[in-house]
């Protein structure tokens, strides 16, 4: 617990950890109730933000994200998100459109867990190797820098799910059930059936995730600067809560267009053992990449709004610290008016 109590110590004086800013500088431990920042409950507490909104958003929306899958993997069969959904009922029947909720459960549970929980860790990290008017005058490059670390490890974690889900999803003939295709998978190809799809998963993953969080932090603080007709203090929690839903969706439509030819190389080489990226890219080209984007802008977008609708509120719930859109520390507001 070494690490956390010198995070928590670090997280003082860190532009990004005060929930209410004053002349001295209260800390988030200062909040009757409030659990410490920093602390190791308060990772603990987001990490458990993260499982609930990724496993409960990406689950939710598993027959779009079927669909989706199956306009890039055979866009002659399957034209369109209606077209998709016609065929996909006509030929297997409505529960077909379940196929693969158990590792996308699973899956994206693990890697809410890495994405939330490490992110808060890495962008306290940084900010205190930073220092406090850095950190404010480069949030941008820290919001990136860390979301990029998080998903790193997240990544790892989702990884065998996301192979085992693909497969379900794609490949003809590939056992309907988590229980049954997972041990088909590693009887023929061993654990790097399940890892070979990580770099392009990292490919995938970790732009949208920069995209994610940059985005909504910058697309808050806008909101909050130019939108929202009075100060955040002000605001009621459902007030912040839709604020945050709002950005959310902003942020997601960004993600699905900066990550979408990875994912479809994703869903490619999960559906076939013997492809290759190359291969891939030489096959489909350049337009082929982009098949399936606009169910992905639609499910992507709805997806990312409702998972920070829910991390927010789990912090809401668990009396987090909540800090507000970082301000301008005081020391450098006086040095910027004395060098005016």
């Amino acid at each position: 617990m070494g690490g956390f109590s010198q995070l928590s110590e670090s997280s003082k004086t860190n532009p990004f950890s005060l929930p209410v800013r004053s002349a001295s500088c209260q800390s988030a431990a200062a909040v009757p109730g409030q659990v410490q920042f920093g602390s190791g409950q308060y990772y603990a507490y987001c990490a458990l933000g993260g499982v609930l909104s990724c496993g409960i958003t990406h689950t939710a929306i598993v027959p779009l994200d079927l669909i989706k899958c199956r306009i890039q993997v055979n866009p002659e069969k399957y034209k369109g998100i209606f077209s998709g959904f016609r065929t996909t009922v006509a030929e297997e029947g409505v529960r077909a459109l379940a196929k693969g909720w158990a590792p996308t459960a699973i899956g994206y549970s693990l890697q809410g867990l890495g994405k939330f929980g490490f992110y808060e860790v890495f962008k306290n990290v940084y900010s205190d190797l930073l220092g406090e008017e850095n950190a404010y005058l480069y949030r941008t490059s820290l919001y990136l820098a860390a979301s990029a670390s998080a998903e790193f490890f997240a990544d790892i974690l989702l990884a065998p799910m996301e192979a085992t889900k693909v497969r379900v999803q794609t490949a003809p003939g590939a056992p309907p059930t988590l229980r049954g295709c997972a041990p088909q998978i590693y009887a023929a190809e061993g654990l790097t059936g399940f890892y070979k799809g990580l770099p392009p998963l990292w490919m995938r993953q970790i732009p949208y995730t920069m995209m994610k969080f940059a985005c909504f932090e910058k697309t808050v603080e806008a909101l909050y600067q130019y939108v929202v007709p009075k100060p955040r203090a002000e605001c009621s929690k459902g007030e912040q809560l839709v604020v945050t839903f709002i950005a959310g969706y902003i942020a997601g439509v960004f993600c699905a267009v900066v990550s979408h030819p990875a994912d479809t190389l994703v869903s490619k080489l999960n559906q076939d053992s013997q492809a290759t990226v190359g291969g891939i890219i030489k096959k489909l080209g350049f337009a082929g990449l982009w098949k399936g984007l606009v169910p992905r802008i639609i499910m992507i977008g709805t997806l990312t709004a409702l998972q920070w609708f829910i991390y927010d509120s789990v912090k809401v719930a668990l009396n987090l610290p909540r800090p507000p859109p970082p301000e301008m520390p005081a020391s450098l507001k006086a040095k910027l008016e004395a060098s005016h």
